[in-house]
């Protein structure tokens, strides 16, 4: 047997030239990696290069399969695997990502860059020549330039707002149905994240503490430590794949990103005119020839071959034609900066205070997501995304603007100064849950009024009414307590709407059915403190209602008030009848399920991991583990978004919550953070799920930050290969 792994090593290897052999092992040479007790790997390298060769050599080691499925999205590649299904999906990333810009993009780039790229690639060639028993599905060989395409480690990037049925319907002639979920009438746990920061003032020690909380798909991101000789040294999570702790920590400042309502995404509806077995558009008072490529997309055939389909694409002045509405081309206008953006995405992680922070975001290349600052100085800060088009503020961009009228088209970048930001409030301190900018800091937040209104399109949300509570006024937080305040079980939404409910049934007359079949559970929930836990009988009938009257209501809703606030009292005025209807609903759903709609929520509410594949099966059947934290849909902070699947009566979460710290900036960094199940995505890994206990009740363990925290707790050390 071991004779076979030889073969296949040399088999593999031999394939890359001996050149490239080389440079790989020098670059292990300078490159160590160590991986602690929860198999979290720090990797040194002497140069930021060899850093980057060792942390995705890492990443490989820990999910090679989510790394490689992460670049087929970005490359427009993932048909090549999944087959004719992902054509369009494709296609939808190919109208912004062409391979030959970004080669050429990789030939202009700084020295410094060009290095960090190429060790990016040899560390995951490098992965691949070491383990011949790992097949990928289709990127064999990487090349230094893909880094490009994927510089921004949100959990979906600008380009996942083109809908894909209206794509596939302009680009093919046919009738294509939008689904439920492009209709908005799914129900769909609201992405995004959760950042607080908090000024020394408001705090016991006297220092500036940060809460990392993003809310993804759980097991997107890796847990891990890079440092080097020229100064690098930073700690926290890196989208599986990229070479840049996405949201994290150094020795000086933290980072955290929170996913934005800014609008800086455009459509324009284009005039098309034909003359000439030609096609134009009109562009004030000029017509103007459309531009075409031709785009090229391959897909796996059901026998396992390879088959094309090729397009003729379409673009404007404003960019490509992405669907067809109400007589008009729609064309889309957002961010496609590549270079910049990764730039950017790398540089804040060795910045140094506030001010080298904001020099780097000078390069405008965050497009979607706000940030939370603080720093070993005591400055804490709330940046919005830097890029942010200046628009004429007469036109309504969240709707289609006039392509033909030149007044709607982007007047360049807004300076970082005329953003809405904060820095050093005099309320000590600052959140963001994915609301505006408008409540960030309680009444030191920016105005509303001096901001066009394309700054926000989604305004206040349950999870910052409920973050407003819990810091106002308040000036004894120490890291234990702001650790506590980001799992505190108090649900906004649900806390408004149950009374409301309780009142429907009181107004009941005495001889209504509904009045005795509905006494018990209305008593429940009259009774009820709005907090979750593991036991709670409420929280189960209130969630169970809650969702029932949300997907009931999903389609008035999509069209009236799909986001913010609003979007609660669009629930609120629900009739009451229907409101109480629904009750009795779940609580024969839940009768149906369990024997009694008296069930406890943790045993209704369950994190499961049993596979590493990206989408996760859940079964009944296989072991789980209760969760007393509920959907931020009811404003928890601590997110868990579960829903039933086919064949399964519990609720199993799969996003939400995913990597959680706490930062307090001393004299010396100190910090606690804990990975949805755990670092590894292999089941036969020790380290596949061992966080999720801790996980799911809320308990953080030490970051091993420094060489000295690691003492005692480390599991392995070793270089790329050994």
């Amino acid at each position: 047997m071991r004779f076979i792994v030889l073969l296949l090593t040399f088999l593999t290897t031999s394939a890359f030239a001996a050149d490239e052999q080389a440079r790989w092992r020098a670059e292990a040479a300078d490159t160590e990696i160590v991986r602690d007790d929860w198999g979290i790997a720090h990797v040194h390298g002497r140069t930021d290069a060899d850093a980057v060769f060792g942390m995705i050599y890492a990443q490989a080691e820990d999910d090679f399969n989510r790394i490689e499925s992460n670049y087929l999205t970005a490359l427009g590649r993932v048909a090549e695997a999944e087959g004719a299904p992902a054509l369009y999906q494709d296609l939808r990333q190919r109208l912004f990502i062409d391979p030959a810009v970004l080669q050429a993009a990789y030939a202009h780039s700084p020295p410094w860059l060009v290095a960090l790229m190429d060790a990016w690639a040899d560390g995951l060639n490098d992965y691949l020549a070491t383990h011949p028993q790992v097949h990928p599905r289709v990127l064999a060989h990487f090349e230094p330039w893909m880094a490009l395409s994927f510089t921004e480690g949100s959990i979906g990037g600008d380009i996942e707002r083109v809908n894909l049925s209206p794509l596939e319907a302009f680009y093919t002639g046919k009738q294509v149905p939008l689904t439920a979920a492009e209709r908005g009438l799914t129900v769909r746990e609201p992405s995004g994240s959760n950042g607080i920061v908090i000024a020394p003032a408001n705090t016991r020690a006297g220092h500036a503490l940060l809460l990392i909380n993003p809310h993804t798909s759980f097991f997107f991101r890796s847990e891990l430590q890079m440092s080097s000789d020229e100064g690098l040294h930073v700690y926290g999570a890196a989208t599986w794949g990229q070479f840049f702790i996405y949201q994290g920590f150094n020795e000086h400042v933290g980072f955290m990103h929170t996913s934005t309502g800014a609008d800086n995404v455009d459509e324009f509806a284009e005039d098309i005119v034909h003359r000439n077995d030609k096609l134009f558009y009109q562009y004030g008072h000029e017509l103007r020839p459309l531009d075409t490529r031709v785009i090229a997309v391959r897909y796996r055939t059901p026998d396992g071959g390879m088959a094309v389909k090729t397009f003729t694409t379409y673009r404007t002045v404003h960019g490509p034609i992405i669907r067809e509405a109400d007589g008009h081309w729609i064309s889309i206008a957002l961010m496609n900066r590549p270079l910049e953006a990764l730039e950017q995405s790398y540089l804040r992680t060795k910045t140094t205070d506030y001010a080298s922070y904001l020099k780097v975001a000078e390069l405008a290349a965050n497009s979607s997501n706000n940030t939370l600052f603080a720093d070993t100085k005591g400055e804490i800060a709330y940046l919005h995304p830097q890029f942010m088009p200046r628009r004429d503020a007469r036109f309504d961009y969240t709707q289609p603007v006039d392509g033909a009228d030149p007044a709607t088209d982007w007047k360049g970048p807004t300076p970082l100064a005329e953003l809405p930001h904060l820095l050093n409030p005099a309320n000590g301190w600052i959140f963001n849950t994915n609301d505006w900018p408008y409540s960030a800091a309680g009444p030191e937040s920016p105005k509303l009024k001096d901001y066009p209104r394309y700054m926000d399109r989604v305004g206040e949300n349950p999870r910052g009414v409920h973050a407003t509570q819990l810091l106002t006024d308040r000036k004894d937080f120490t890291l234990e307590s702001l650790e506590a305040a980001a799992f505190d079980s108090y649900l906004p939404a649900l806390a408004s709407l149950v009374p409301k409910l309780v009142a429907a049934y009181d107004a009941l007359p005495a001889g209504e059915p509904l009045k005795g079949r509905l006494h018990d559970p209305v008593e429940l929930l009259r009774h009820w403190d709005f907090r979750w836990s593991d036991h709670s009988l409420a929280t189960s009938l209130a969630v169970s209602w809650g969702n029932a009257l949300w997907e009931a209501t999903a389609a008035q809703a999509a069209a009236a008030h799909p986001v913010g606030l609003a979007r609660y009292d669009e629930l609120a005025d629900t009739p009451a009848a229907q409101q109480l209807q629904l009750l009795a609903a779940s609580c024969e759903q839940l009768t149906k399920d369990f024997g009694n709609w008296r069930v406890p929520w943790g045993e209704l509410n369950r994190f499961q991991r049993t596979s590493g594949a990206i989408v996760q099966p859940f079964s009944d059947a296989s072991p789980s583990i209760p969760v007393p934290f509920a959907s931020a849909r009811w404003g928890s902070l601590a997110s868990f978004g579960a829903r039933r699947y086919d064949g399964t009566r519990r609720l199993y979460g799969s996003s939400g919550n995913s990597f959680v710290a706490v930062v307090e900036f001393g004299p010396k960094i100190r910090a606690l953070a804990v990975t949805a199940g755990g670092e590894s995505g292999d089941p036969k890994s020790a380290h596949f799920d061992d966080q999720a206990i801790r996980y799911a009740r809320g308990q953080l363990r030490s970051v091993y930050f420094y060489p000295e925290d690691l003492e005692g707790h480390i599991e392995r050390r070793y270089h790329p290969g050994e």
